[in-house]
């Protein structure tokens, strides 16, 4: 069923044409967009990062996706067998603060979440890495096997023959992990905060109603370096957001063993096999294999390149790297 009839019965919204945005479906109307999410098996989970969301409009952080109520003032419609939850955009210019640079901008994000209320149920992960990677690993091991039972194929016997690798490297970010979770040298920056699922730099910033978490700030900041990398982009970009990140929020000792932790723990490589479950794509395979020699290298160097003194602050290096 078309999604604008639900729009029009449940929103009063008659969108003038549809528009992608991004990898995103959109439906505009005048000069705001509005886009679907479905609902299924995750109300608890949108509801939370609604709430998150409504605080955050009042501060200016980007570009703003905003939830909004049905006629009857519900969060979420039934409409074709199927919970929708709809969101809004206003259409408008790039703002004065999303010139500056990455690492300040996220700094004065993470510093606005600290603010929030309370720390929500379902989308935080803070403190919680641990039991998560290891969930994660040993659904995605047995998945990797299913399928390769299931469905035989070269594509399943390079990834069978790509897992043990997976798993040991996981293993290892999970121990440096539960190391780091001793460390005591924290600063007030280690506190939770509004963080996003995947954080990437974007040219056009916009934040993403269902992309919200709840976590430690390494989150981010981890999965900002993990972008560069991967789009082979310069080092130089790396320190550069570093520095300036630190200039308003300082990384403390157990901050960076976070952040290296979650490097060392393979999540791209999950990301990419979970969409290989649907669609099994060898040459993309075959690339993030051949590039994760490349990323290991940066792994090993990371601490140097920081201008981070591991041996003297005491953090323990992988030296197989």
């Amino acid at each position: 069923m078309p999604l604008t009839g639900m729009l029009a019965i449940y929103y009063r919204i008659h969108p003038e044409r549809k528009i992608l945005f991004g990898n995103k479906e959109g439906y505009k109307q005048g000069d705001t967009i509005y886009f679907t999410i479905s609902g299924r098996n995750k109300e608890t989970i949108l509801t939370e990062q609604a709430a998150i969301t409504y605080f955050l409009k009042d501060y200016p952080v980007e570009i703003m996706t905003l939830p909004i109520p049905n006629l009857q003032g519900e969060w979420f419609t039934l409409y074709g067998d199927e919970t929708w939850m709809v969101i809004q955009m206003q259409q408008v210019e790039n703002r004065e603060y999303t010139s500056k640079p990455a690492g300040i901008r996220l700094a004065e994000f993470h510093q606005i979440g600290t603010a929030f209320g309370y720390e929500p149920k379902s989308i935080s992960s803070y403190g919680k890495w641990k039991e998560l990677w290891v969930e994660k690993l040993t659904a995605f091991e047995a998945g990797i096997e299913r399928e390769a039972k299931d469905k035989p194929s070269d594509y399943h016997r390079a990834l069978m023959n790509f897992l043990p690798y997976i798993i040991g490297i996981s293993e290892n970010a999970i121990q440096f992990l539960q190391e780091s979770e001793r460390e005591r040298r924290i600063l007030e920056t280690d506190q939770g905060t509004i963080t996003f699922n995947r954080y990437e730099s974007l040219d056009f910033p916009v934040v993403w109603t269902d992309q919200l978490m709840y976590d430690h700030p390494a989150r981010d900041i981890a999965e900002y370096i993990r972008s560069i990398v991967l789009n082979d982009d310069k080092i130089e970009k790396i320190i550069a957001f570093l520095n300036d990140y630190q200039q308003i929020a300082p990384i403390s000792i157990f901050g960076w063993r976070l952040v290296y932790a979650r490097l060392l723990f393979p999540i791209h490589l999950f990301d990419f096999i979970e969409r290989g479950f649907s669609s099994p794509d060898m040459k993309g395979l075959e690339k993030i294999i051949e590039q994760q020699a490349m990323y290991e290298r940066v792994l090993s160097e990371f601490f140097e390149m920081t201008g981070v003194d591991a041996e003297t602050w005491g953090i323990p290096v992988v030296h197989w790297l």
